[in-house]
């Protein structure tokens, strides 16, 4: 009985996805950066997480996480967009509870009734799917969008609440969609790799009576590599209550969070990337 049970511990982890909390992205899953640089600290917020977001056994992203806001700050990938259903099932990061939790991403019932964790201390830790439940206007928006992976693993690593904003329903559905899955089709044209990496500004409004902050502007940069000698960059940004994408330079675009983020000047990618 014990060896049944010991086996069917281990198929659970081997299909449920992984996620590691870390002190720095330098050393942990830098692959996901540009000349394996990630953003510098003028995006941190006052109570950051670190998150290397792996789905059976691999990683797939990187995710800075704010614990106060309950919100990423960005989530930094490889774009690789490819044919496939889109999952349905929604994860939460057990270490935010604590370290003595699962490294692995985890559906709320299974943390709450067969880790024992309290409704109380989920919810304290994180963003949960009863926050995002009866909406006016809004819904579950994804920084790092499946559709930008080319299998179902990566895609399924991508549901998860710390991916997840509150995002204006017309702008999610309507211009940012199209940013997604029409511009960046044509801007990667000849891109052999193509980093992304792609934000949420903290607003003055909240959702689930003040537990998760609604982002004022959500925000992407792409930096490619083109061949050995040639690199290309650009930029979007978009306010979260119209259905507007503003496209911009690498450079215009780091300049305008240093403004709204107002803790010294951002940088998104290493200097090779160009900001004109």
């Amino acid at each position: 009985m014990l060896g049944l049970l010991l086996l069917q511990v281990l198929a659970s982890c081997l299909w449920l996805g992984h996620s590691e909390l870390v002190t720095s992205f330098e050393t942990s899953c830098p692959q996901f950066f540009f000349r394996e640089i990630p953003p510098n600290e003028a995006l941190e917020p006052q109570e950051p997480a670190w998150i290397c977001q792996r789905y059976k056994n691999q990683y797939y992203f990187a995710t800075l996480y704010d614990r106060k806001m309950r919100i990423p700050v960005y989530s930094a990938y490889i774009y690789q967009p490819g044919p496939g259903k889109r999952p349905k099932t929604w994860l939460v990061e057990p270490q935010l509870i604590g370290p003595i939790y699962p490294k692995t991403m985890e559906k709320e019932w299974t943390l709450l009734n067969k880790y024992n964790v309290s409704f109380e201390k989920l919810s304290q830790s994180q963003a949960i799917l009863h926050d995002y439940k009866n909406l006016t206007g809004l819904n579950r928006g994804h920084l790092n969008p499946n559709g930008h992976h080319d299998n179902y693993s990566s895609r399924m690593a991508t549901f998860t609440l710390t991916n997840i904003v509150p995002q204006d329903e017309k702008l999610n559905g309507g211009a940012w969609n199209n940013y997604e899955q029409q511009t960046m089709i044509r801007r990667t044209q000849g891109c052999t790799t193509t980093y992304v990496v792609v934000g949420a500004v903290p607003g003055n409004n909240y959702i689930a009576k003040g537990r998760v902050n609604k982002p004022s502007h959500l925000w992407s940069a792409a930096c490619c590599l083109v061949d050995n000698s040639y690199i290309k960059a650009w930029a979007v940004i978009a306010e979260n209550d119209k259905n507007e994408v503003e496209l911009l330079t690498l450079g215009e675009l780091e300049d305008t969070l240093t403004e709204l983020y107002g803790r010294g000047q951002v940088s998104l990618f290493d200097s090779d990337c160009p900001r004109d």
